[in-house]
């Protein structure tokens, strides 16, 4: 993946909307709402999909290519752009095209990371000035997952997914196997299966599992996942012939399911070995762990390889 120079956005300029992973991922209760309550750690991957914008004058906001299955009223890219617009009565319009790279349904945060990279982006290019916060605070009305894309760093994650810690981690290679379904989310979380009140745990703890470079704690969603998607369950015991059982892990609530790897180089070589043994549908690609997102520069007082900080 090319990464955008860090702070440089322009117009029809392709713009970088990173994948992420979760390393793990606990449901430690559940809101009055109905919302659930997590733990979490968020990491970046070089590799995602792309977005460019072209102005408009006729204030209209439109996505220029079609994306399968989603409708441009649904999409989320479409709607972050509007949601900008109107919050801030901005009278500018864009054409916004979009290059799909992540599955759909994959856990990947391709759609959050798509709208986070548009409130990013026209933020600049339509000179509004909004403050990360406020970014923020919108991205949290379009999904859960998109405000650590607009935060822009790794981090450790609270709440519904809002509560942001920075965090800076081990540099790390990852495996990512998409087996070739979607899986909504609304469909795990509400599983009567689903463990809703693991302990919690503090960031101190993590930090200190991350520091050693193996993943920390379970994916709760994961088991739910494996029972309802069969593929899912597959891709884990494929993967994790490779690597070992105990560096597999599903992201999100899948379908995605990566394995962490100590250089791209052995990345490769275990996925080389892996497809050769996967159905055909399957996808897979190998990337680095980032830990911070391509449109922010590196902030200050940034050391890679320190956790928790």
């Amino acid at each position: 993946m090319s990464v955008a120079a860090p702070n440089a956005v322009e117009w029809g300029k392709w713009l970088d909307a990173p994948a992420k992973i979760n390393l793990f991922l606990h449901v430690i209760g559940r809101r009055t709402d109905g919302y659930h309550l997590l733990q979490t750690a968020f990491r970046f991957l070089d590799f995602g999909d792309r977005l460019r914008f072209t102005p408009r004058t006729d204030g209209a906001i439109r996505r220029v290519n079609p994306l399968a299955g989603v409708a441009e009223e649904d999409d989320l890219c479409v709607r972050a752009a509007r949601l900008l617009q109107s919050e801030t009565g901005c009278t500018h319009g864009v054409d916004i095209e979009l290059e799909k790279r992540l599955p759909m349904g994959g856990g990947l945060g391709g759609g959050s990371s798509d709208a986070a990279t548009v409130l990013i982006a026209l933020n600049r290019l339509w000179q509004l000035g909004l403050p990360r916060e406020s970014l923020q605070a919108l991205g949290l009305r379009l999904g859960a997952d998109v405000p650590v894309f607009v935060f822009g760093r790794s981090a450790f994650a609270e709440g519904v997914g809002e509560r942001l810690q920075a965090v800076a981690l081990p540099a790390e290679a990852y495996v990512v196997v998409a087996p070739g379904v979607s899986v909504p989310t609304p469909r795990i979380f509400a599983a009567p299966e689903l463990t809703r009140n693991t302990e919690p745990c503090k960031i101190a703890d993590f930090a200190e599992v991350a520091a050693q470079q193996r993943l920390f704690g379970r994916n709760d969603l994961q088991p739910v996942a494996e029972i309802y998607y069969p593929a899912v369950a597959r891709a884990i015991r494929l993967l994790g012939d490779e690597v070992g059982d105990q560096k597999v892990r599903m992201s999100g609530s899948g379908a995605c399911v990566f394995a962490q790897c100590p250089s791209r180089e052995q990345g490769e070589t275990v996925l080389a070995a892996m497809s050769g043994r996967w159905p055909e549908g399957w996808q897979g690609f190998v990337a680095c762990g980032v830990d911070v997102h391509p449109l922010y520069g590196k902030m200050p007082g940034d050391s890679a390889g320190q956790v928790g900080r």
